[in-house]
């Protein structure tokens, strides 16, 4: 048997960033690989998107974890070792809001992963759609859903095994990826792959802003325009628990618009009051659950077929 080959994948999230180790034996089954992963390396310090002012930064960043990459992956078969980064939310905001900044962030990174022995393919913003899909793609792989291997000691497609619902929820936006019963009528939310031999055609879609760490800011912003000081009650946090923030802070985001009136200097005083009532109230606001006339929706007026099967859940 051949040596197995290995390859690189750089997840760039909003919150941070992971390098994975993959390994396969060249055969594949029913025209898909079988993959193992090898080694998962966290890289320290916050995502890509918070170097937007310091771009070389996030390149330094990486190093550490391609070096330790190095290590696992053969000297010989390094230099036939495919190499991708793929950012998802975090840096589609950072693209909305300056996009000179996105690129220059994203040539950094290329930069620096360039400098390795490596089969670089490119650093580049996922869709959402390719974001959820690839989410669903991983959930039924590791469920074996898609391929399993049998008693006959043989790659095959389960019988009679369903496949799995995807629901992710990052720190800058959360998707919904599934095998719908009908057919999907919104061509930006369909998505079809061909794998281990199967067809499936899914419905896939990225909310962008309700991830986790986006959402509580939309939250605070609702709280503090609902309040008419700079002292701001907080259902969500714990009693007594008391943070400050500025004005400025709060809106530093795409997701958040300031009221006109707003100034940016204010130091503002959140106040945990622990109240679980009333905050699943004020989280359920930032949600618009009437569909209209559209059909079948999520939320905010965003098509949607209905929902079917179980669901698998990570975050």
């Amino acid at each position: 048997p051949s040596p197995p080959q290995y390859g690189l994948v750089f997840d760039a999230g909003s919150t941070h960033t992971s390098l994975y180790t993959y390994q396969w034996r060249a055969n594949k089954e029913n025209g898909t690989g079988i993959v193992s992963q090898v080694e998962a390396c966290s890289v320290s310090g916050p995502g890509i998107s918070s170097y937007a002012d310091d771009p070389a930064g996030a390149g330094a960043s990486l190093k550490p974890c391609l070096d330790r990459a190095m290590k696992i992956i053969p000297a010989e078969q390094q230099r036939e070792t495919p190499t991708y980064l793929g950012a998802t939310a975090g840096m589609r905001l950072l693209r909305e809001e300056n996009s000179s900044k996105a690129e220059q962030v994203l040539a950094e990174v290329s930069k620096a992963i360039g400098e390795y022995p490596v089969d670089f393919r490119g650093a580049r913003i996922l869709t959402g759609s390719e974001e959820g899909s690839f989410g669903w793609i991983t959930v039924n792989y590791l469920l074996e859903t898609l391929v399993k291997f049998s008693f006959a000691e043989k790659w095959e497609h389960p019988q009679d095994t369903e496949v799995l619902g995807a629901l992710d929820l990052g720190g800058a936006s959360t998707q919904i990826t599934f095998q719908p019963g009908v057919p999907v009528e919104d061509r930006n939310t369909s998505v079809f792959f061909r794998l281990y031999g199967t067809n499936y055609s899914l419905y896939s879609h990225s909310y962008l802003c309700y991830g986790q760490s986006q959402a509580l800011k939309m939250l605070l912003a609702a709280l503090h325009q609902a309040s008419s000081s700079t002292q701001i009650k907080h259902p969500c946090y714990p009693q007594g628990y008391q943070e400050n923030i500025t004005v400025a802070e709060l809106y530093d985001s795409p997701c958040v618009h300031a009221p006109s009136s707003a100034s940016p200097g204010p130091v503002l005083t959140v106040t945990g009051t622990g109240d679980p009532a009333a905050c699943a109230m004020a989280v359920r606001r930032l949600f618009n659950f009437t569909c209209g006339a559209q059909g079948p929706c999520g939320f905010n007026g965003v098509y949607q077929p209905p929902v079917r099967g179980q669901f698998f859940v990570s975050s």
